[in-house]
């Protein structure tokens, strides 16, 4: 039987936990760079058997107690525990899991009223539906894609526009990840993770970590070709009318360089 999503990842975690972060002793030659799978079902107070019947996919219905056992054995956070749930069929979807490209006229309109903030919507594969006409300057016109994986992972330029991107790539991945999760069989997401799998090893590096977070307040280090350095906050809000959208506010200091840049760009749009 092949090993199911909930598998995968319970194996991806299972590595990336130390026995040292969990208080068990280290004992003989270890074979896993992480936890064992004993020791997994240790900490959750699971029998070691049907842990490995998870792993291998021979059991897909843990119950929530289960669940919330092996999220704490894997230290998993907020993120991690609703993906965990979303594998296992227990964790809530919504009520239309499809990707809608429409965006609410309103939204739209609220993106415009924001002429100094780049500011965008997306669906869950990234898909940038609107923006309005500084995230448009900001991000060159969308000449390349207005796939935001596409564009990390694929514009030849993505290492210089993005001044911290690995951090931005492992982030682009695990919020990506949690999309998929709550609707994986939608046909863009699926399409976008085979376009991306294909296209890039790191990308593909990087989803077999099986992170799984959402974007959450911080800052981004940008290099503009036109403008040069910003250093912006980015702010992400969910789009309750439309499940898996999501708009993506940036932000600069007043008075600070990368608002000056900002500035810049938006004289230039207007020129």
């Amino acid at each position: 039987m092949p090993r199911s999503e909930l598998g995968s990842f319970l194996t991806a975690r299972r590595a990336r936990v130390t026995p040292a972060a969990v208080r068990l002793p280290v004992t003989g030659h270890r074979r896993v760079p992480g936890l064992r799978r004993e020791e997994v079902a240790l900490l959750a107070g699971i029998s070691a058997d049907y842990y490995v019947r998870l792993e291998q996919g021979r059991e897909r219905a843990p119950s929530a107690q289960v669940l919330d056992a092996l999220a704490a054995a894997l230290r998993l956070d907020e993120d991690g525990r609703l993906h965990l749930f979303r594998l296992a069929g227990i964790g809530p979807r919504p009520r239309d899991a499809a990707v809608t490209d429409r965006v609410d006229p309103g939204l739209r309109a609220l993106l415009a009223d924001w002429p100094h903030h780049p500011a965008l919507v997306h669906n869950r594969a990234y898909d940038v539906l609107a923006a309005n006409s500084l995230a448009d300057a900001l991000f060159d016109g969308w000449t390349h894609s207005r796939n935001l994986l596409h564009l990390v992972f694929t514009h030849p330029a993505a290492r210089t526009f993005y001044r911290d991107w690995p951090e931005v790539a492992r982030g682009a991945v695990a919020g990506f990840r949690l999309g998929h999760g709550e609707a994986p069989d939608d046909p863009r997401v699926r399409r976008v993770l085979g376009e991306l799998l294909e296209a890039d090893a790191e990308f593909a590096e990087l989803w077999a970590r099986h992170d799984a977070r959402g974007k959450t307040l911080h800052r981004k280090r940008l290099h503009h070709d036109g403008v040069g350095p910003l250093t912006l906050t980015m702010q992400v809000f969910g789009v309750r009318a439309a499940p898996g959208q999501e708009l993506v506010v940036y932000h600069a200091e007043p008075g600070s360089p990368g608002a000056e840049a900002l500035a810049r760009l938006a004289a230039g749009r207007r020129a």
